[in-house]
């Protein structure tokens, strides 16, 4: 997944007390800081320290209720030295409602996203999947504003810390459900900070360009022993990255076809 130099492998001390470490920045709200002593580690342990951080989690009542594909595009996922997407877990407190208002406060550089989400219908089994297999699984598709933590404490590139900090994911702002329809359609998307146009695309078109690294990763977790499984809310990739809102309040995601989504700020 990483175009990274041999490392050695961490060892399980060195594995806990990063992800214990991980776990305290997220609950102070200062992600990533053991990147600040310039450590390097391989892309297989950045995913190790997101599983084990995802354990602890669990353990104290949070609640996995998807995931999310990032870096899609191949320019960031060469900035990020990955040759591949990569993916982050969605926690239940973390998921909010159209309209919701929010405290900067309780994130650290906030910074947004515009995407489209899908909940699916059934669990999936990753030896049938094909196109028509996953368009027949959605049950929803939803328009999406994804909050990040948008810091990096070490060098680049990022891709590592990247990923042990659970993709720098910190929230999903989920819009009204749209029903499925399985013709080729065609649709715009619009991020916007303030009533300004912050960033826009056009042509996007349904189901392939939404749905294109979808069975990437049911591979991916089938790989780890993971199912995507009914219920499951998917985030299918950004078409661009993370922008800052900085003292921006009222962010919203259009879609010609999928609707609208939007959260204040305070």
């Amino acid at each position: 997944m990483i175009k990274n130099l041999i490392m050695t492998e961490l060892t399980a001390t060195q594995l806990n007390k990063y992800a214990l470490k991980i776990l305290q920045d997220y609950d102070a709200n200062t992600p990533g800081t053991i990147f600040r002593d310039k450590i390097r580690i391989s892309i297989e342990d950045a995913c190790r320290i997101q599983s084990t951080v995802t354990n602890l989690r669990e353990q104290r009542g949070e609640e996995v209720i998807g995931y999310k594909i990032g870096c899609v595009s191949k320019d960031t996922q060469l900035k990020m030295g990955f040759n591949s997407p990569a993916w982050g877990r969605l926690w239940k407190n973390e998921l909010y409602l159209d309209g919701v208002i929010l405290e900067k406060s309780n994130f650290t550089n906030p910074a947004m996203e515009a995407e489209f989400g899908i909940v699916l219908n059934r669990d999936l089994t990753p030896e049938l999947v094909n196109i028509d297999y996953i368009l027949d699984s959605i049950e929803t598709i939803h328009p999406i504003i994804e909050i990040h933590n948008l810091v990096f404490n070490g060098d680049p590139p990022f891709g590592p810390e990247l990923l042990a900090n659970n993709a720098i994911h910190a929230g999903v702002v989920m819009g009204k459900p749209t029903n499925v329809n399985t013709s080729s359609e065609t649709t715009d998307l619009k991020l916007i900070f303030d009533k300004e146009i912050i960033d826009t695309w056009s042509d996007k078109k349904w189901p392939y360009d939404m749905l294109s690294e979808i069975e990437w990763l049911i591979k991916e977790q089938d790989k780890i022993g993971n199912t995507l499984k009914k219920g499951n809310l998917i985030l299918t990739g950004a078409y661009g990255l993370p922008i800052p809102i900085n003292d921006k309040k009222l962010i919203e995601v259009t879609s010609s076809l999928f609707g609208n989504v939007s959260a204040i700020f305070k």
